[in-house]
């Protein structure tokens, strides 16, 4: 295994008072990167970046297998996730705030990344990979920024849907949410056949993904963090109305669309949707992904996604 220089970042928002984090992980044979070879990670609505991108699983953790195939690999967590500041309405009672972390504060955050990247490094663009709620966030920042994206990579992404998401509790809205970890397992393996629940996560998987969630919260309390809640507002307000939160037709870098077979929480019709609506893209592939839920990334068959994100990174047709 090659060696890798890794480093955790806190850097300014746009808010006073408010660090995001950022993970940087590359190869310490390495140091300087392209465009195509710098990579900015987002994560979903309710999990933390390393939870997604830094579990020591399979064939290493995301983040690792990118670093060692040669990219300058960045995770972000914007405000009110992992080691980020949380802002002052998650701090207190749940129904003692309106909905915090909206998308739009999620999409200036991942904003404040990319300006720290490209300047760090003297670069015009990068790379993004979003999952889910992620996909959103990314698909949003480089539909406005498109000169500083050079390729983007979209996992899961939401998209419309014809009524409320499973991501969405009903009822009123507070602050935030309080996610109990290890009661997820149910959810997460819902779609799979129960005899194939260890095949497609390992225990020990599921063990160290637990591990990592529960230090993502310095409130955490009898297995429950805290996920904000603003995303659930803007399902309300966009997805679940039939209103687009960004206009995909307005991408021009190359997308890949990643997806599994066994999402519940967005199903493949969304995806054929959204392909549709990437129509500017310079070009795009859909890869679907056998026997795999929405968490992919963590599963069994997560080595396709990392096969397919390195082989679409690396392809270059105008130098071909």
């Amino acid at each position: 295994m090659t060696a890798l220089h890794t480093e955790n970042l806190a850097i300014a928002s746009d808010t006073p008072g408010i660090s995001l984090h950022l993970r940087h992980k590359r190869r310490a044979d390495i140091a300087q990167f392209g465009p195509e070879r710098t990579v900015l990670l987002m994560h979903g609505a309710t999990l933390p970046a390393e939870s997604l991108f830094d579990v020591q699983v399979g064939q290493g953790a995301f983040m690792d297998v990118l670093a060692e195939a040669g990219f300058d690999v960045y995770a972000l967590n914007v405000r009110g996730f992992g080691a980020s500041t949380r802002p002052p309405g998650m701090e207190g009672a749940p129904d003692a705030a309106p909905p915090q972390v909206r998308t739009e504060v999620a999409v200036r955050d991942l904003g404040a990344a990319v300006a720290h990247i490209l300047a760090a490094h003297a670069l015009p663009q990068l790379v993004l990979i979003g999952m889910s709620w992620g996909g959103t966030v990314t698909g949003a920042y480089t539909a406005a920024h498109p000169e500083h994206i050079a390729k983007l990579v979209l996992i899961a992404p939401q998209w419309l849907s014809d009524g409320p998401p499973r991501i969405d509790p009903g009822g009123p809205l507070q602050a935030y949410r309080r996610f109990d970890v290890r009661a997820f397992h149910a959810r997460w393996l819902e779609s799979v056949p129960p005899h194939r629940h260890e095949e497609i996560l390992p225990p020990t998987w599921f063990e160290r993904w637990v591990d990592i969630m529960l230090a993502s919260d310095p409130a955490e309390s009898g297995g429950i963090i805290r996920a904000p809640a603003g995303v659930i507002q803007d399902v309300r307000e966009y997805w679940a109305v039939g209103r687009p939160f960004y206009d995909p037709g307005a991408i021009t870098a190359p997308v890949l669309l990643l997806h599994a077979e066994w999402d519940l929480d967005v199903p493949q019709p969304r995806m054929a949707a959204l392909f549709q609506r990437l129509s500017q893209a310079r070009y795009r592939r859909w890869i679907e992904i056998g026997e795999g839920t929405h968490m992919v990334v963590m599963e069994k068959n997560r080595w396709q996604v990392l096969q397919e994100i390195l082989n679409f990174l690396m392809t270059n047709p105008d130098k071909d």
